[in-house]
């Protein structure tokens, strides 16, 4: 059974950082499309990073780019979330999923298992 458990979400000031993580069982992060994707109330479900499986190619939303940063660990088989410089706007629930064959970060449509989110608040 595949599960994906995310953590590390907080309420923080503008500017802080969090480091959200997603453990996963029956299911190895290294061998498939692992992404970051968050929805806020009233919005649709955005993705903000994506890493591949193999070599691990990495692609981040331009709302976050140069400020959050999507990595993996294979021993561990967990995949994290470096956020840094957080604004108000970044508020949001934050969700993990997984894909085999896809890694598309604008389709969350294609993404077949998920977490069941952790909250992130930035306050001004």
């Amino acid at each position: 059974q595949v599960q994906l458990v995310e953590s590390g979400g907080d309420s923080v000031q503008a500017g802080g950082s969090l480091r959200l993580s997603c453990a996963a069982s029956g299911y190895t992060v290294s061998r498939n499309c692992m992404g970051w994707f968050r929805q806020a109330p009233g919005k649709e479900r955005e993705g903000v990073a994506v890493i591949s499986a193999g070599g691990g190619a990495t692609y981040i939303a331009a709302s976050v780019k140069g400020r959050f940063t999507i990595s993996r660990d294979g021993a561990k088989n967990t995949v994290f979330l470096q956020m840094n410089s957080l604004k108000p706007e970044d508020t949001a629930m934050y969700y993990c999923a997984g894909n085999l064959r896809y890694c598309r970060i604008a389709y969350p449509a294609d993404f077949g298992y998920w977490g069941q989110g952790t909250q992130v608040t930035v306050s001004q």
